[in-house]
């Protein structure tokens, strides 16, 4: 009994189509002979496709289930919508609407379900940014058909089946007059999506206010975050999503392109949105690498492709407005850098003459913003022909001698400004030196804080090769200046005590007392200048070695030849290791322990 019920069904099913396939074909006799008599069936195929729908909504059929069943009911769809616009079917159009509008109902349901993304949450794209070129894990392509849903990848869950069926649908609206409609749902649907994926890449959609309004430390993170999502968008996410629209949409390029060129458009002026917002926030030195990050990104060419010619122009405007208000953001941070410099007057001096944090912030920056020196140079170069405020010096004839002088390009912006910060670092240096009484300390602060400028130039490629060989060798000549003042202030007092004139009293014989007192002053200074000069700070290994070699030098062969000299003349004297307290090897030793930042006691050597 079961067998012979499916049987008739199968009958009836069979019996609809070959009814189907008949008022068609009358229907497309009719449509071509152009006659005024209206046969019936122009009235049966509305009644047709009526039913035809009734199965579909009530859940009897599906579309993609049958694909003959669905060319069917597409074909009647057609053949109505010519009905309602054939000249001598006036008295069926009433009907003929009604259940087209019904179908266009039916189908506009069927786009939206197929195209609602999947309920399961797809968990967040995580990118790594231990540096600014780090894009390895971004994943390197997007193919659109079905994947493993392990994979993610966008756009999520378009088989081909899926695909096909969405063309049918969209290809029926468009024909039959319902293209509002059926562009309206599918570009709501595809902008929904792709938030959503901007989301899973850790992207938020933020107005421009909280953006600015947001503290550094989170903003920092969401503007590398931004870095990467731009670079996804315009070299993975588009391509996709415009294969996607291509292959929707193959007979209508038009409609594919002015979809697509709106859905890129949105996305891409919230991204300069958020550009915007981020350079509206109060602007200092340390945020310009993010800053300089993001021009890099927009540098790049994120408009591209004629599928955007509807709105190439507006974007190209947006973008370079974004790029030109980040430009004057770059600028204004190194005019902060050179004012901190400049209005630095700490009257505190630095302990033990070290390294000035100043002076190792300062040449940290510049060696990192060197990493950007193309970057830069562009930043500048665009600054200055749009008359930014800060970019003046390049009019100054005394810095434009000086970089032809250490070697750069005499037309570079940026080298104008790496040296105007130099010389800023050095008048500073200098006010600071002032603030040491011990002239000796003042030229050890001088040399300690300059050499560590000049070697972190000559350790960056990039500053090196900016800054000259010549530059670096007027520095190093500066250098040794220092250290023959701080050697003067120091140790040629102490050689004073070791000279051999004025030690003869009566009868020009050498006095013993005199050569006593010789080796009491030379023990009280030398004891004296080690106990001060101990806690000096030497960060510089190869520095402080040289420091070492060159007073030892100086100093070690003057006592030795003065003890071999004079020694004879104590040797009869009680407690002679009162006076003479070292040997020339104890002295080679106790001058090791200079310029190790830390006060070490001396032990008392006997003879």
């Amino acid at each position: 009994m079961a067998m012979s019920s499916r049987n008739d069904d199968i009958g009836i099913r069979e019996g609809e189509k070959e009814e189907v396939l008949q008022v068609v074909e009358d229907v497309d006799t009719f449509l071509r002979s152009g006659g005024d008599h209206v046969p019936d069936c122009v009235h049966v195929l509305p009644k047709l496709l009526e039913r035809i729908v009734d199965k579909y909504n009530d859940g009897r059929k599906k579309l993609g289930e049958e694909p003959e069943d669905d060319k069917s009911f597409l074909n009647v769809v057609e053949r109505i919508f010519k009905l309602s616009t054939c000249d001598t079917c006036d008295i069926a159009l009433d009907q003929t609407s009604s259940v087209l509008e019904k179908a266009m109902s039916l189908l506009e349901k069927d786009l939206c379900s197929l195209l609602e993304e999947p309920k399961q949450k797809a968990p967040k794209k995580s990118f790594s940014f231990g540096s600014r070129s780090d894009l390895s894990l971004i994943p390197s392509k997007s193919p659109f058909l079905e994947q493993d849903q392990d994979n993610h990848d966008f756009p999520f869950n378009f088989s081909s089946q899926k695909i096909s069926i969405l063309n049918k649908i969209t290809t029926t609206m468009i024909t039959t007059g319902y293209q509002i409609e059926c562009c309206m749902t599918f570009a709501n649907f595809r902008r929904s999506a792709f938030t959503t994926a901007l989301q899973r890449f850790g992207h938020r959609n933020m107005k421009m206010e909280d953006v600015y309004k947001m503290p550094w430390e989170s903003l920092e993170g969401e503007i590398a975050t931004w870095n990467q999502v731009v670079w996804h968008c315009t070299t993975v996410l588009f391509n996709a999503e415009q294969r996607l629209y291509d292959s929707i949409f193959p007979n209508q390029p038009s409609i594919s392109q002015k979809l697509f060129g709106d859905l890129a458009r949105y996305v891409i002026i919230r991204l300069l949105n958020f550009a915007q917002g981020a350079v509206l926030t109060k602007w200092s030195a340390e945020k310009l690498f993010k800053f300089l990050d993001m021009y890099e990104t927009l540098r790049e060419d994120i408009v591209g492709g004629s599928y955007l010619e509807s709105c190439a122009k507006e974007l190209a405007y947006e973008t370079s407005t974004t790029k030109d208000m980040i430009i004057e953001a770059i600028v204004a941070m190194f005019c902060d850098l050179k004012t901190s410099i400049k209005n630095d007057n700490e009257r505190i001096p630095v302990p033990n003459g070290a390294v000035h944090p100043l002076t190792r912030y300062v040449m940290n920056y510049l060696k990192y913003a060197c990493e950007y020196k193309d970057t830069l140079e562009q930043v500048f170069t665009q600054g200055q022909g749009a008359n930014i405020e800060g970019i003046e010096i390049q009019n100054h004839k005394s810095i434009h001698e000086e970089v032809e002088d250490v070697g750069m390009p005499k037309n570079s912006p940026f080298a104008l400004q790496l040296i105007t910060i130099m010389d800023l670092l050095d008048a500073n240096l200098e006010r600071k030196s002032k603030l040491y009484r011990d002239l000796a300390l003042h030229y050890f602060f001088l040399m300690n804080n300059k050499r560590y400028i000049v070697q972190k130039v000559k350790g960056c490629v990039e500053l090196h090769e900016l800054m000259g060989d010549n530059w670096c060798r007027r520095r190093q000549s500066g250098l040794r200046l220092y250290h023959k003042c701080y050697q003067r202030e120091t140790w040629s007092k102490i050689l004073q005590c070791l000279k051999p004139e004025g030690l003869q009293g009566t009868r020009n014989k050498v006095s013993k007392q005199l050569v006593k007192e010789r080796f009491k002053c030379f023990n009280s200074m030398f004891e004296e200048i080690h106990k001060t000069q101990c806690t000096w700070m030497v960060s510089d290994e190869q520095l402080q070695s040289e420091l070492r070699v060159s007073i030892s030098t100086l100093v070690i062969p003057a006592y030795r030849s003065f003890v071999g000299r004079f020694k004879q003349h104590l040797e009869s004297t009680r407690h002679i290791d009162k006076y003479i307290k070292y040997h020339p090897e104890d002295i080679e030793l106790l001058i090791d322990d200079l310029f190790g930042g830390n006060a070490t006691s001396m032990t008392r050597r006997r003879t």
